[in-house]
């Protein structure tokens, strides 16, 4: 199929779900703001009913800064227009049978419509309830494709993942679909999807029988999530249920054309619809900000080690372009690796110098309004290097403050007790961390650097401006970081 993206665009349905989150929102502005004669947009949220659900879009999506740029080249009253003609909110939940959609017959109209589904859907915290992991990352993607498949016009699935679905793997990543069948531990066990849900129901029984506080199972489910990611070869949760979310769409797609985006850490747009906005504190960000706040002493990192990062915006282009390429291609399950770690690698020693620089020249302000100074922080590159560090310069001056605190308890609260809470949570963030931080794997891209240069190819053809790109090549990451990404963060994050 030819690649003119705007065109294959045009009367296009397309089913969107996790329409609040950061991807999510850059995709469907994108989407508006290229080509407004899309036919319709469904928008699937978690919502109690369709007036909750409309209210979540306009507040958690279509009054974003994001959207500025339309609204700013369409005028409030046009926007509006456009919103209300091409956009409609599901209130909805992919980890329940039909999506949650109890509107039967809003439903079947879905399923007469629906060219294109797109599932971005997904809980992403490292540690989540490993009950609701499942449900969201692993068979919420099921959920999603079997509602699919009940659309008789759908074209394709495209399925957003995460590059780190590979575990910690070293070396070259290829773009290569699970096949469930192989998948082995070390000691040669084999994975069973269904059985892992058996065992986590089991489980949730056990716990409720026994009368536990809600704050016990969710503790209990967090930690029977990492125990099986960790049993079958994955280090987290979070990666753990994506994996199983792509085995299971792969081996049930049938002939359904089947495409998996596997982004790499995402980060703030590099230009569209304009230069670093972002959302929240992504994986590097949160270390970043923390370095300029003063208050990052040490960390473990390899310098050496890559940190693969790729603008949102970007993310968002190869979705739209993956798309485009595969719709009506039966049969097809294609994964694109999308990442900068194979054509433009950045390290997360060239990362700390670029803050460095950032920080001594722009330094942010402390709540008394003075300016933080930032100073180069200690790398401690193996773990058992850095808990030796924490219990040297920290955890053995604590047991001393705890010895004062029985003696002469403190008039202001438990000391001992705040400082220890403290070094106990940044040793778990670090542990979630940590197979990221020292990550020895490069993902191989070569789908996606051929998709890139197909689009290139259309593009030249038919306009000057690259309006779809999504080549990791043309980034500088002194330019990127300095005066795009750093500055969003202030901006958009912290709000300064």
């Amino acid at each position: 199929m030819e690649l003119n993206c705007v065109q294959f665009l045009q009367n296009k349905t397309i089913l969107v779900t996790g329409a609040t989150g950061f991807l999510a929102k850059v995709f469907v502005e994108k989407i508006l703001r290229v080509q407004p004669n899309v036919k319709k947009m469904y928008l699937l949220v978690r919502a109690s009913d369709n007036e909750a659900a409309t209210k979540r879009l306009r507040m958690e999506v279509f009054e974003k800064d994001i959207f500025k740029v339309l609204r700013e080249n369409l005028g409030d009253e046009k926007l509006n227009i456009l919103l209300s003609e091409k956009v409609l909110s599901v209130p909805g939940d992919i980890a329940t049978d039909h999506l949650g959609m109890n509107d039967t017959n809003l439903r079947e109209r879905m399923q007469k419509e629906i060219d294109i589904v797109v599932n971005v859907a997904a809980t992403t915290n490292f540690d989540e309830r490993y009950d609701v992991g499942l449900g969201i990352n692993t068979f919420g993607a099921l959920n999603v494709l079997n509602f699919a498949k009940k659309c008789v016009k759908v074209q394709l699935v495209l399925q957003v993942s995460t590059a780190y679905v590979c575990g910690e793997k070293p070396g070259l990543i290829p773009e290569k679909s699970f096949i469930m069948e192989e998948i082995r531990n070390e000691n040669g066990l084999q994975l069973d999807i269904n059985l892992e849900r058996e065992l986590m129901k089991q489980r949730l029984k056990e716990l409720n029988e026994q009368d536990c506080s809600e704050e016990d199972i969710t503790l209990s489910m967090k930690e029977l999530g990492m125990e099986r990611a960790k049993l079958h070869g994955w280090p987290n949760t979070y990666v753990f249920t994506k994996s199983m979310g792509e085995m299971l769409l792969g081996n049930h797609k049938e002939n359904l054309p089947l495409v998996i985006i596997r982004p790499t850490m995402i980060t703030s747009t590099l230009s569209e619809p304009f230069p670093g906005w972002i959302e929240g504190l992504r994986t590097v960000d949160s270390v970043i900000i923390a370095y300029g706040k003063g208050v990052l002493k040490c960390f473990l990192v390899d310098v050496n080690s890559v940190c693969d990062m790729i603008p949102v915006d970007m993310v968002a282009n190869a979705m739209i372009t993956a798309a485009a390429k595969h719709a009506g291609d039966s049969g097809v399950h294609m994964v694109y690796h999308v990442g900068s770690s194979h054509q433009n690698p950045v390290t997360f020693g060239e990362i700390h110098e670029i803050a460095v620089r950032y920080f001594t020249k722009n330094p942010l302000r402390s709540r008394n309004g003075s300016l933080i100074n930032v100073s180069k922080v200690r790398f401690i590159s193996t773990m058992a290097l850095f808990s030796a560090y924490m219990t040297l310069r920290y955890k053995l001056p604590l047991q001393l403050l705890k010895l004062i605190d029985i003696i002469y308890p403190w008039k202001n609260g438990d000391k001992y007790g705040d400082k220890n809470r403290k070094i106990e949570l940044v040793m778990r963030l670090v542990e979630l961390y940590e197979p990221y931080v020292l990550f020895k794997g490069i993902f191989d891209d070569r789908n996606t650097k051929s998709l890139c240069a197909n689009q290139k190819e259309e593009e030249s053809k038919n306009t000057e401006k690259m309006m779809f790109d999504f080549d990791p090549k043309c980034i500088n990451w002194g330019d990127y970081l300095t005066n795009i990404h750093i500055s969003g963060l202030i901006t958009h994050v912290l709000k300064k």
